[in-house]
């Protein structure tokens, strides 16, 4: 294995100091280090942050290897400073067996890019009738810890309960996609005066709020752990802050296009800005990094959803729901929190790496860059500035919202156990 010296990197936005990795963890940290046998990094002006925990990535390998494959997912992954990523489970067939979540984790460790976990479904093949093998995914070489429909709401609250139980014999952790079915039948955008102007189905905030609410009272009446996916209302930032002032084991998550985009995007009717939950209002956005900020929303999680050329070139109502954001989001956090005053770098690394590694209950990863620490880390240049070419995306798909777009910041390099799988920019 090569042994890196990085030169001058400001950890966590620091002053600047040397690293040194060798055999997969951190050996030294100090200022004017030296090995001869190391290849030197010069990190000068460049941010290192412990190596990114995405709690929220669609892999769709098995099933849909045209939109994306474990190998160009994680590749995407690792250069947008990611060194693991929790793999939903809403793949053909359903990660819901012991089996199907092995194959992915597999498919992960051969890659090499960042480490692979998946994320068990809640019931047989999403269905939300029954459960799922919760506890030998848990027993599996995986180890599945995250359980999720992601993509359907666990709406039956009996089954949630009972979700909520089994898990806790394990520490596992319940993350829900919180959509009230019968409130979103047909629905295609945020409901407000703009849904009714564009004549598209209205996507209520209470569909989302009245979920969190149940499952929050849930989650505490059995005393187990809740994780709300990609929470997207003012209102559902409120019940989260609420719950967690009752000392309720809730967290929560916002992915980067909540943070940036607004339902006014689906004004041009372009279904590249069509996903689920839809973009909501300004003052939405307003109150997801101020709660993001102030750690009522404890992770941000990209929910990267990539779908080939055809599942978005069409009319919107045919479309499918999602945008790609594995190497945008470090970019989008810098733009909507960092450079606005709301985070530092330090809050950044709480938000992305070591609050969804807690979470996810990962050992590897989420850990500070002290010496005898896994070598799990990114190298950032957040005084860069570029514009997002979609063809140059390592994701199989193309449907990005950001195509176009001049966002701050480059991953400079990616290290997993040590290992380089990006420098210089490009993945290794």
């Amino acid at each position: 294995m090569t042994t890196y010296l990085i030169q001058n990197a400001r950890v966590l936005g620091g002053e600047p100091t040397d690293l040194l990795l060798r055999d997969g963890v951190v050996a030294a940290v100090g200022r004017g280090l030296t090995a001869e046998d190391a290849e030197v990094v010069d990190a000068g002006g460049l941010v290192a942050l412990p190596g990114l925990v995405d709690l929220h990535t669609h892999l769709r390998e098995p099933g849909r290897e045209d939109a994306e494959t474990v190998e160009s997912g994680t590749r995407a992954a690792a250069l947008g400073g990611f060194t693991a990523v929790h793999a939903m489970a809403n793949t053909d067939p359903v990660a819901d067996t012991a089996g199907v979540v092995e194959q992915v984790w597999r498919l992960g460790h051969e890659a090499g890019h960042c480490d692979v976990f998946p994320v068990g479904a809640v019931t047989v093949g999403l269905a939300g009738q029954r459960l799922a093998e919760l506890g030998a995914m848990a027993d599996s070489a995986a180890r599945v810890r995250v359980f999720s429909d992601d993509g359907h709401c666990v709406s039956d609250p009996l089954l949630m309960r009972r979700a909520l139980e089994y898990v806790k014999a394990f520490d596992g952790v319940i993350a829900q996609h919180a959509q009230e079915p019968r409130l979103t039948e047909g629905a295609q955008m945020n409901e407000s005066e703009l849904s009714g102007k564009l004549g598209l189905a209205g996507w209520p905030a209470v569909a989302e709020e009245a979920v969190i609410a149940r499952d929050c009272l849930l989650a505490a009446h059995v005393g187990s752990r809740l994780h709300v996916c990609h929470v997207s209302t003012a209102g559902s930032v409120e019940i989260v802050r609420q719950a967690k002032e009752q000392g309720w084991a809730v967290t929560a998550e916002v992915t980067p296009h909540h943070l940036l985009l607004t339902d006014q995007l689906a004004a041009t009717y372009d279904p590249i800005y069509k996903v689920n939950p839809p973009l909501r209002s300004a003052e939405d956005t307003a109150a997801l990094r101020a709660g993001l900020a102030e750690g009522v929303i404890d992770v941000v999680a990209t929910d990267h959803a990539p779908h080939p050329f055809e599942d978005k070139d069409c009319e919107w109502a045919a479309a499918a729901f999602g945008m790609l954001g594995l190497e945008t989001a470090l970019s989008i956090v810098q733009e909507t929190m960092v450079d606005t005053g709301l985070l530092d770098w330090a809050g950044v690394a709480e938000r992305m790496s070591f609050a969804p590694a807690r979470i996810g209950r990962l050992t590897g990863h989420g850990r500070p860059l002290d010496v005898g620490e896994p070598a799990n880390l990114v190298l950032y240049d957040p005084s860069v500035r570029r514009v997002v070419d979609a063809a140059e995306l390592a994701s199989l798909s193309r449907n990005t919202p950001y195509a176009g777009m001049e966002l701050p910041g480059r991953v400079v390099a990616t290290f997993l156990r040590g290992r380089a799988t990006v420098l210089d920019g490009k993945a290794c």
